[in-house]
């Protein structure tokens, strides 16, 4: 995780504020189920699907095209947890390259400098995800 030295991680988020953050995302982004329904967003396809993103195969969308980061992130097993999507949100490129352990590049061009606005919208991703 990208923090600075002695800075503690934060535990958990505010669902509420994360929808109301999802705002920024949904240019992008859409959170559709299983079923068709989309549950946050509109119809955007500039990103992955974000249903089901907890637990989640870093760069495992189907029928998404995903950068070479990705790819490579995918062949490795990396699993999105709160941790990784609020350190991935405040500086694409750098997370990418620190867990693959060369420079990479991210298509994300967005960056949330906030962490505790990562952390709500991770919250607001699981309250909309299935349990597995």
């Amino acid at each position: 995780m990208l923090l600075a030295a002695g800075q503690p991680a934060l535990a958990g988020g505010d669902a509420a504020a994360g929808e109301d953050g999802f705002r920024r995302c949904q240019a992008c982004h859409v959170v559709r189920a299983p079923s068709g329904e989309v549950l946050a967003g509109r119809s955007a396809r500039t990103g992955p699907d974000l249903y089901g993103l907890p637990g989640r195969v870093l760069g495992s969308q189907e029928d998404f095209a995903y950068s070479q980061a990705f790819e490579e992130a995918r062949a490795a097993g990396l699993t999105w947890d709160e941790d990784a999507f609020a350190a991935y949100l405040q500086d694409p490129g750098a997370y990418l390259s620190q867990v693959m352990g060369h420079r990479l590049r991210s298509k994300m061009t967005f960056r949330l400098r906030d962490e505790a606005a990562a952390r709500d919208l991770w919250a607001y991703l699981e309250s909309l995800s299935a349990p597995e």
